[in-house]
């Protein structure tokens, strides 16, 4: 799922019932070819440590040796709360979501999809859930072990980002 700051759904993918990794769905999803032919250019997305970094997708640096590099961090993790505030949002929203469907796999997909247009009507006629009190803390739980070569075209963009905004 891809949200922005307003916590609008711009994409989803519902059809892998089941655990996958996150990243396996985004590999495999129409929105990862369309960024690797650089149809959003020079738009990227914020992704948490368990996807790699790439050009158009920002992850957090693993093991960060620089003061630019933890403040790259906290501005990653700040900026990617809002899809933490969602899948909150939708819980609260929809408690089906919360609590379960209690139906066969195959037959959730659609719900969950059905849930996210909804979600987004109810943005654009500006009926707000209310959110929680508690502030949100992003834990990485997932860590995936990224080539120590950050001069990868990888690497480039995040590279780059991290000298021209977070330095001196």
């Amino acid at each position: 799922m891809v949200c922005d700051a307003k916590l609008r759904i711009r994409n989803i993918i519902a059809r892998w019932p089941g655990s996958v990794h996150d990243s396996t769905i985004f590999n495999d999803s129409p929105l990862c070819a369309q960024l690797e032919r650089g149809d959003f250019t020079p738009m990227v997305l914020l992704g948490d440590s368990g996807y790699p970094c790439r050009p158009y997708l920002l992850t957090p640096i693993l093991n960060p040796r620089t003061p630019a590099e933890e403040a790259y961090n906290r501005s990653q993790i700040r900026t990617r709360n809002p899809i933490e505030r969602l899948f909150g949002v939708l819980k609260r929203r929809f408690p089906c979501l919360h609590y379960g469907l209690g139906l066969k796999t195959t037959n959730i997909p659609p719900i969950i999809v059905a849930c996210a247009v909804l979600h987004n009507i109810a943005i654009s006629r500006q009926d707000e859930v209310v959110e929680e009190d508690d502030p949100l803390t992003i834990v990485e739980e997932e860590i995936m072990v990224q080539p120590s070569n950050e001069t990868n075209q990888n690497f480039i963009v995040r590279t780059s980002l991290v000298n021209t905004y977070f330095s001196g």
